[in-house]
């Protein structure tokens, strides 16, 4: 693996969207450890950028925001995907990664990398993409799909949601990096109520909302044990149809009706605390 510092050619790009869970529900735990979820999975319209184009050998550069923190190495998302798709067989291509996410942060930012890179690979190369992705991480099934998912099991268990009603979401992260092992390992009970069997249908925002405020996220407890900032997060978005964790953290969203209402809470956020990340995008169907 090498990486590349100049500016690339591009034959195909796509992005990576953030991944939201809007309800996390810790039921159980197997024996080999893993956690058993149910969770309402959807996309929100701001994430990472991947670019790909031929080259000889298997190349990653990474840029943007938060690129300095990524590995160009076999420990990132994007290069393991790409030795999944290849096989062994020593194609080549160049990838561009600009990273606008924040990574430990409880949206998916790898995982959804890792799913993007595949798609964009398995045209590139001609290849379809392998059923066993689930190896690469839990999330990266469920940033395979382009609509909101019931994501259960381990997350290889997969299921359309119901059509959502548009709204916009307010994405904040105080920087700070939640360890999902250790926000685990505070979490008191295992064996938690899934969400009702049926999700129902909902016809606007306020009704979504006031649904979702009956749901959990077993997480956030925990997380706030780890980072106390959640908590802050949380208290940010008080005007917010709903506050909650998104994973395991640390990136909170607000749900909102509006653009309008969404980009001036934003920008609020932003105003008062410069260190975040803050960001304002719609929840993409």
């Amino acid at each position: 693996m090498t990486t590349q510092g100049a500016a690339l050619g591009v034959a195909n790009a796509g992005f990576a969207w953030a991944k939201v869970n809007l309800t996390l529900h810790v039921t159980g735990q197997r024996s080999d450890g893993y956690h058993l979820l149910d969770s309402l999975v959807v996309r929100a319209g701001v994430g990472d950028r991947i670019a790909v184009s031929p080259s000889d050998q298997l190349e990653l550069f990474i840029d943007g925001p938060y690129g300095g923190a990524a590995p160009h190495d076999d420990r990132n998302l994007v290069v393991r995907a790409a030795r999944l798709l290849d096989a062994g067989a020593g194609r080549g291509a160049r990838l561009h990664l600009t990273k606008n996410l924040p990574a430990a942060a409880g949206i998916g930012g790898g995982s959804a990398d890792a799913a993007t890179a595949l798609r964009l690979l398995s045209a590139h190369w001609g290849l379809p993409v392998p059923e066993d992705v689930a190896r690469l991480g839990a999330d990266v099934p469920v940033c395979l799909h382009d609509t909101p998912q019931r994501m259960e099991g381990i997350g290889e268990r997969l299921t359309p949601a119901p059509k959502l009603p548009p709204c916009w979401l307010v994405l904040i992260n105080p920087n700070k990096s939640a360890a999902t092992p250790e926000v685990f390992s505070r979490l008191e009970s295992r064996a938690n109520a899934p969400m009702p069997k049926e999700l129902p249908a909902f016809t606007s925002a306020p009704a979504f909302a006031a649904w979702l405020a009956t749901q959990r996220n077993d997480l956030e407890a925990p997380a706030i044990q780890v980072v106390p900032e959640v908590a802050e997060c949380l208290g940010s978005l008080q005007d917010a149809l709903l506050a909650r964790m998104s994973g395991s953290g640390a990136t909170c969203f607000g749900l909102y009706e509006t653009e309008a209402l969404a980009q001036r809470a934003a920008t609020r956020i932003a105003a008062a605390q410069p260190g975040w990340w803050v960001t304002a995008a719609p929840m993409l169907g």
